[in-house]
């Protein structure tokens, strides 16, 4: 395991850790057992179906040679996990950092996150003006945000292209057998991929629904999938890796309230977008669970510093750190003593320690995650280190990781709404 964990700051001795380690060994029989429903995710690294993954490199390849921009339409599990490897990995408010020219790969838009007509709008200007491809994530099809988008975007792209053309141009990934966009897909000809029956949304990063994507988008799905791997059979999962979990469940049984993930790299956005929704959708259940929430620093230091040096500590920090970023800078002696003739990265850690050392000393609670540099590799562990994590403090909490029985009450509310206009 290249990820490295570090709990000693965060309150919590390595007696109290011990203490939960035999719960720990029963809930990963649990999850390796194969007779827990929606657990594929878990043993998917080690069983990686090859015929399926070239055949999703080779639909990339045609992607690539399609369209300038790929647009993905979905929502919550069915985008987060690919927006989260296109800004960590390819690139992000439009610097691309993968050293292969910009213009090698279509660039990768979002869609059916949102019902923002002006959103929606300027991606049909898109249509107009670039050679697009579509990519519909979704399970049953019936998820309104999705469907509105896919819907506007696919008439667009049936206007320009003609229905037949167009057709070429959508990719589906969607249940294997039933669904309203299983049969559009089968009765349209799009090419598509499967949803699998025992992977719930927001652990299924690692099956088509985002390697599909990400391939378009020029990332070494095989690499990362290696990484993935790796971490499932790292016997570090058995010394350090574990003490997260167990470190996130004892923390809340001390009254910490919530998890706050810092990152001092702005390509962690979507990857701490993707770990809210990982930890809040498995562990809010009734009554339970870690409230999940992200700051970007240094910048929200500037924002919300105070509260979290001062404020009312109902909280815990973790620190997502990339030890060695893909690029550097020198400061220029025109910036004054204290900072000219460091690097940035230098810099960017002496704030990092700084925080820590002065939360730490205000008793704030601070674990962190050193990730050795952002690459596909590494971003294979990255996603199965959190998964797995994720459903161990879950099953310690006493609530199923895998179910949102929640989420389908505001669904059934607005559909009332919709009813009444």
């Amino acid at each position: 395991m290249d990820l490295g964990i570090d709990v000693s700051k965060a309150g919590i001795s390595m007696e109290e850790i011990k203490q939960c380690s035999k719960d720990i060994e029963k809930v990963m029989e649990k999850l390796w057992s194969g007779k827990e429903e929606m657990t594929g995710w878990v043993k998917l690294p080690l069983q990686i179906d090859q015929e399926q993954l070239g055949k999703i490199l080779d639909a990339a390849i045609v992607i690539q040679d399609q369209c300038e921009e790929l647009i993905v339409i979905g929502i919550g599990g069915s985008y987060l996990g690919t927006r989260a490897a296109v800004n960590a990995l390819v690139g992000y408010d439009e610097i691309y950092d993968t050293g292969v020219p910009a213009d090698r790969y279509p660039s990768v838009k979002f869609a059916g996150n949102t019902m923002s007509a002006v959103y929606l709008d300027k991606l049909l200007e898109d249509i107009r003006k670039k050679e697009v491809c579509l990519c519909i994530i979704s399970k049953s099809g019936n998820t309104i945000e999705p469907s509105i988008a896919f819907a506007v975007l696919k008439e667009e792209l049936i206007k320009k292209y003609g229905k037949e053309k167009a057709s070429k141009r959508i990719y589906a990934i969607t249940d294997a057998n039933t669904g309203v966009l299983r049969e559009e897909a089968d009765r349209e000809g799009y090419v598509s991929f499967n949803v699998p029956d025992d992977i719930g949304g927001r652990y299924s990063v690692l099956t088509p629904v985002g390697l599909l994507p990400m391939a378009a988008a020029g990332i070494d799905i095989r690499a990362m999938l290696a990484g993935a791997e790796a971490m499932a059979v790292s016997p570090a999962w058995d010394l350090d890796a574990v003490n997260y979990a167990t470190a996130r469940f004892a923390l809340l049984q001390s009254g910490k309230e919530l998890e706050i993930f810092e990152y001092y790299e702005p390509q962690l956005e979507f990857f701490a977008e993707w770990l809210k929704q990982l930890f809040g959708e498995s562990e809010g259940k009734e009554g339970k669970g870690l409230y999940p929430d992200s700051l970007r620093f240094s910048s929200d230091l500037h924002s919300m510093g105070q509260f979290l040096q001062e404020g009312r500590q109902i909280f815990f920090e973790t620190v997502l750190n990339i030890e060695k970023p893909s690029r550097d800078l020198i400061v220029p002696e025109s910036a004054g003593d204290l900072v000219a003739g460091k690097s940035l990265s230098q810099i960017n850690k002496a704030a990092m320690e700084g925080v820590i050392s002065a939360h730490s000393a205000a008793g704030i609670p601070v674990i962190r995650i050193d990730i050795p540099e952002l690459n596909a590799f590494n971003f294979g562990q990255m996603i199965y280190f959190f998964e797995t994590t994720c459903a161990i403090t879950s099953y310690l909490m006493g609530v199923n990781p895998f179910n949102q029985p929640g989420v389908e009450q505001y669904k059934e509310e607005m559909k009332k709404k919709l009813s009444q206009i």
